[in-house]
């Protein structure tokens, strides 16, 4: 006899604390034995969809009962310490949703062990949009309490001031005129990429791990594109990037198989420690760029100093001059 499930609902969702123990995935660990921002993120995304599991709203219940897809579309992480292959996370994940919101808000803390103490090694904003399903036919309508959170489009409410679509006339859709409009006067760098299946869930739609995906590759090709790329100055001196800061934000939906034009761009370099980039993503509808999401993210480089310890290094007058250069488009 199969057991039915209690009435979905929001209580534990906005009030509970969920608590739960997590270690990172291999695959993220490409340089010696540390893990990488994006999967960092990725702990962080696997926290929350535990806190919805055991407030009694998981996400595969809340898409196959009511149409809902729980899709992340923002996610503010600071790295405080590195996570290593073999790291258990305690991920504490606490509500942070005021009445008058309309995405569901969290507080994500990841704490690891290290030489006898518990450290705070992650702290993260992670917003969330029920997003409801028009792909296949209606289902059954949501709960009522948590109406304030379901959106027929993900970041409907979001696309003013500096996030609205950007009106650009495009010449027969011609894709180096497309680059140049997206690099013109700025230090970028972009690139065009048709949207595989892999980077999309809910049938349709880039998820928020597919954007974590495109901002690690727009770093590998905008060092690589200015002369440092990642192995160059791993053979050359063992110097690896650090990221301490990231952010991304969905402002509009971006469908399976089409083009997206990704502009990495650097906005600051700090002294000669650290630098902030722009991640810009667009795709092309009725002659127009539509910004369906944007983020930044915070680097630096570390030297490897043996086979479990790195430490930070400046940069030097190449590197100073390499992520100052002239904007380009391939």
């Amino acid at each position: 006899m199969t057991a039915v499930a209690p009435p979905i609902s929001t209580k534990a969702l906005l009030t509970d604390v969920t608590t739960v123990r997590l270690r990172p995935r291999y695959e993220g660990s490409n340089i010696c034995t540390w893990i990488g921002f994006k999967h960092v993120n990725y702990l962080v995304e696997e926290a929350v969809l535990v806190h919805f599991a055991d407030s009694g709203a998981p996400a595969r219940r809340l898409y196959e009962e009511h149409g809902l897809g729980l899709d992340i579309v923002a996610l503010e992480t600071r790295i405080l310490h590195a996570f290593h292959m073999d790291d258990m996370a305690e991920a504490e994940v606490v509500p942070d949703t005021g009445e008058d919101d309309r995405t569901l808000g969290f507080r994500v803390t990841l704490r690891v062990a290290r030489d006898g103490s518990v450290l705070k090694a992650v702290a993260a904003k992670v917003r969330v949009s029920l997003r409801a399903d028009t792909y296949l036919p209606e289902a059954g309508g949501p709960p009522a309490e948590f109406a304030p959170f379901v959106v027929d489009r993900l970041g409907a409410e979001a696309r003013t001031g500096e996030l609205a679509p950007v009106r650009v006339l495009l010449p027969d859709g011609d894709e180096a005129a497309v680059l140049a409009s997206l690099t013109a006067g700025r230090n970028a760098h972009a690139w065009k990429w048709n949207i595989p299946y892999p980077y999309c869930h809910f049938t349709e739609r880039l998820q928020m791990s597919g954007y974590l995906r495109l901002m690690e590759e727009a770093k590998d090709r905008f060092v690589r594109d200015r002369g440092i790329s990642i192995k160059t100055l791993l053979d050359e001196r063992r110097w690896i990037p650090v990221v301490p800061r990231s952010s991304v934000r969905v402002i509009d939906e971006a469908v399976m198989e089409e083009d997206l034009y990704t502009v990495y761009t650097v906005e600051e370099i700090f002294k000669d420690l650290t630098y902030t980039a722009r991640m810009d993503c667009f795709v092309v509808r009725d002659g127009t760029l539509t910004l369906t999401a944007t983020g930044r993210i915070t680097h630096g480089y570390a030297v490897i100093d043996n086979r479990s310890d790195w430490r930070l290094v400046p940069f030097d007058r190449r590197v100073l001059d390499a992520l100052g250069g002239e904007p380009s488009g391939t």
